[in-house]
């Protein structure tokens, strides 16, 4: 959702129309939904033989795979629904979205990065925002996305530190196995390139100088991560450091947002 606002605030100068807040937010958290479903039932042999997901309910046999595509079919048509509040630009982007959250949980199998496919999964919302607003993609629009990209990578990388052990017990990729030992590099890479895309944006869009503070405060708050991605990280202070960038999002928003004033 954070994305899809991030563009929301930038296209239209601080001002976003309510109407198309309700339905972003809305959309993200359906699609978002939905994309759980699809990533659960296309890894529910996976999930059994990972000890942080054996318990979800597809893997466990709680819920049967049909129940979950008989809800996923009800998300889908709630989704499609929204859409027809949107112009005829964000609803021929539609489809992009679907098509990246239905192929995302696959990636994994074949692709030694699918946390840069979840990137594109996520980002397609701030584009479709963009659209929403404008009418029209303009290049800081594909600053944003890509902005996006990098964050969901470097964050989703972090998530990943929790399973390493048993994804190389079963053969499933992650950018964390990828980058190693050199993890904390990679991140600190990709987060630098988020920012300086970021940073673009904003100039593009004449941000006044209160949002290049709020990207220097995070990037401060991001290099204390990075450190700490240098020695030894549990599962469980992976996961502390993963939801701590829902905060970081909404630092960046604010900050968009008082660069328009």
């Amino acid at each position: 959702m954070i994305p899809t606002l991030w563009a929301l605030v930038l296209a239209s100068k601080g001002q976003p129309a309510g109407l198309l807040i309700v339905l972003f937010v809305a959309g993200s958290f359906i699609m978002r939904s939905a994309g759980v479903i699809m990533n659960d039932l296309a890894d529910r042999s996976f999930d059994r033989r990972v000890t942080r997901t054996q318990t979800r309910p597809l893997a466990s046999g709680a819920l049967r795979p049909w129940h979950a595509i008989l809800f996923l079919g009800v998300l889908l048509a709630i989704a499609v629904s929204l859409l027809f509040f949107l112009n005829p630009l964000t609803i021929r982007l539609g489809p992009v979205a679907l098509a990246l959250a239905a192929i995302y949980p696959f990636t994994k199998r074949f692709f030694r990065v699918p946390q840069l496919f979840l990137g594109l999964a996520f980002g397609w919302g701030a584009v479709m925002a963009w659209a929403a607003v404008r009418n029209q993609l303009d290049p800081a629009t594909w600053l944003l996305f890509s902005a996006t990209i990098c964050w969901a990578l470097a964050y989703d990388t972090i998530y990943a530190l929790q399973d390493i052990e048993d994804d190389l017990r079963i053969g499933v990729n992650s950018s964390a196995i990828l980058f190693g030992s050199h993890v904390w590099i990679a991140v600190g890479i990709i987060e630098t390139l988020m920012l300086g895309l970021l940073a673009t944006a904003g100039w593009l869009e004449n941000l006044n100088p209160a949002f290049y503070g709020g990207l220097a405060g995070v990037a401060g708050f991001l290099s204390q991560q990075v450190l700490r991605l240098r020695g030894e990280v549990s599962p469980a202070e992976a996961f502390a450091m993963f939801k701590q960038h829902t905060i970081i999002g909404l630092v960046l928003l604010v900050g968009i947002w008082v660069g328009t004033l």
